[in-house]
């Protein structure tokens, strides 16, 4: 039995393993101020005409989409939260009435 078949079809798999490790080329850079969907990182410029709408669902919602953050945090009245920064958060602060106050990243 000869060992030239299945040194080619070693070859073969070996190549096709490696391939599946290779990465992909970083994306060029579009300098675009808005993040790209889906990028997980809050651009709360782009959501400021929430200010002063009721807090409702299809707001909060609306906001969490078009801010482009992966985390959204709404923030009541005297409610405590922590202070970290997250880039891919937004944070929706709210008034005693439901309506929104303030939209910021963080």
């Amino acid at each position: 039995m000869s060992l030239r078949p299945l040194l080619g079809s070693a070859a073969i798999t070996a190549a096709l393993a490696l391939a599946g490790c290779s990465s992909t080329p970083p994306s060029a850079d579009t300098g675009a101020a808005t993040p790209a969907p889906g990028s997980g990182k809050c651009n709360a410029d782009a959501v400021q005409w929430a200010v002063g709408q009721e807090g409702n669902q299809a707001n909060m919602g609306r906001v969490w989409r078009e801010s482009g953050a992966g985390l959204f945090r709404p923030i009541g009245p005297n409610q405590a939260v922590t202070m970290d920064y997250r880039e891919d958060r937004v944070n929706v602060h709210l008034d005693k009435d439901n309506k929104i106050t303030r939209v910021a990243c963080g």
